[in-house]
């Protein structure tokens, strides 16, 4: 990638804010996320959840278009296991959602109207903490902050229907970043040609949640006690990362069964391939996860090589590894070059089905 001019030399917000790194300095963190507070529970909850245990943290996820309004609306609100994360949502026209410019306005208008009233107290010089590039011209510079953090999840530019503006505000943000941190090290790599303060920094694992499989006492789930064995398994957001064609010959291949539990996005669910012994059991709740993997003899990941899955590190693969299931995958670069000690890799179609 191309070097960025003046992001090796900048002098950090960080070393201009006495008290940024002291253990007892409690700032406040806006978090700019392309991802739901209540969806699928990923990195941007694990890390903030945890943050919010000494920094009151205003979750600010991007906005929605919608044709059921004609003016900016916003809700605000306490998450129920997280009191000290406020989630902020919002919905613009979706007849001014091409008009880039402006949304970029009435994003940062509205978080600065909410920060001008008495909760504004609580988030006086924060850290900016962007999982969205998208964000950065709507607020980088514009809330006082003491430093940016750009946390680096995914290559989002390659996910289908990305912004075209992306590239170049992820450019951005990176030349203004305090610090980056990566999900891999395969897009650590990446990055660190952008900012030298950038760092390799995985995922975790809810140990405590995922172990709960291998725990006798867990009941699996009603509609999987009956199926026929063996249960191949895969739990994650079933989008264009996944390869439908190889689940289709997983479920050929076996008289078992293959379970996908998940949200769909960006896809037709039409098109999915359609097996007696397939089944897309679609989106569960959270709490019931560990019930599901209970009831696979196999967890897998069977990711398309393609754009999207070029610089992924799946969360999935520890949370695998903690139901203490077998795991196949596709050969995604951090998997094979992290994981291959624990994981069945397989090259093809035919050696993972043979794996599995």
């Amino acid at each position: 990638m191309e070097q960025l001019t003046g992001s090796q030399s900048r002098t950090p917000r960080s070393a201009e804010a006495p008290g940024l790194n002291s253990p007892g300095d409690h700032y406040p963190i806006i978090v700019h996320s392309h991802l739901r507070w209540d969806w699928v529970w990923q990195r941007p909850q694990q890390f903030i959840s945890r943050l919010s245990e000494r920094h009151r943290v205003l979750f600010v996820e991007g906005p929605a278009a919608s044709p059921d309004v004609r003016r900016t609306e916003e809700s605000l609100r306490e998450t129920t296991d997280y009191p000290n994360v406020i989630v902020l949502q919002m919905k613009v026209p979706a007849a001014r959602w091409a008009d880039g410019e402006w949304v970029d306005q009435e994003r940062r208008r509205l978080v600065q109207r909410i920060l001008a009233e008495p909760l504004g107290r609580e988030f006086e010089a924060p850290v900016q903490w962007f999982y969205d590039p998208m964000a950065v011209t709507a607020f980088a510079g514009h809330l006082g902050e003491r430093a940016i953090v750009y946390d680096c999840m995914d290559e989002l530019s390659l996910f289908r229907d990305a912004p075209r503006e992306l590239v170049h505000r992820e450019r951005e943000l990176l030349r203004l970043a305090d610090v980056v941190f990566a999900g891999g090290p395969k897009i650590w790599e990446a990055k660190r040609e952008l900012n030298s303060n950038c760092h390799c920094f995985g995922c975790g694992v809810d140990w405590e949640h995922f172990s709960q499989a291998r725990k006798e006492c867990l009941t699996v789930p009603v509609e999987t006690r009956d199926l026929p064995r063996p249960i191949f398994g895969y739990i994650g957001v079933v989008d264009e990362r996944v390869d439908y064609d190889l689940l289709g010959k997983l479920a050929d291949s076996t008289n078992g069964s293959v379970l996908v539990v998940g949200p769909t996005a960006k896809v037709d669910p039409a098109s999915f391939p359609q097996r007696p012994n397939l089944h897309w059991l679609g989106v569960r709740k959270y709490a019931e996860l560990p019930g599901y993997a209970k009831s696979f003899d196999v967890c897998v990941m069977p990711f398309a090589l393609n754009d999207a899955t070029r610089f992924i590190n799946p969360t999935k693969a520890l949370e695998y590894m903690a139901t203490g299931r077998p795991i196949v995958s596709t050969p995604i670069t951090d998997v094979v070059r992290q994981f291959r000690h624990v994981v069945t890799i397989a090259t093809d179609h035919a050696s993972f089905i043979a794996g599995c």
